[in-house]
């Protein structure tokens, strides 16, 4: 009922293959992850910078509004339309 050694040879051979091929396999999966996981990163990043150019935008807005409205001088209106792009009207 022993077992010879020369009858596990086989086994051994084919778990080392086996071992290779999954070890192989693992690699190439973790290698693909990581790949996706900095394509993730980039847009992330590319995004966040469109997000803070336009959070200043309107940072810069609304700063601007906040001026007007505070201010109470008589060339408000010379103000609004140059804000809305429209030539300014000399009274």
């Amino acid at each position: 009922m022993f077992v010879d050694a020369s009858d596990l040879f086989p086994f051994v051979v084919l778990a080392i293959v086996l071992a290779a091929i999954l070890g192989s396999v693992a690699k190439r999966w973790m290698k693909l992850k990581e790949k996706q996981l900095d394509l993730a990163a980039t847009v992330a990043g590319e995004q966040a910078a469109q997000y803070a150019a336009k959070i200043e935008r309107l940072e810069s807005h609304v700063a601007t509004l906040n001026r007007i409205v505070t201010d109470r001088s008589d060339d408000l209106s010379i103000q609004i339309d140059n804000l809305r792009g429209a030539p300014a009207k000399l009274n």
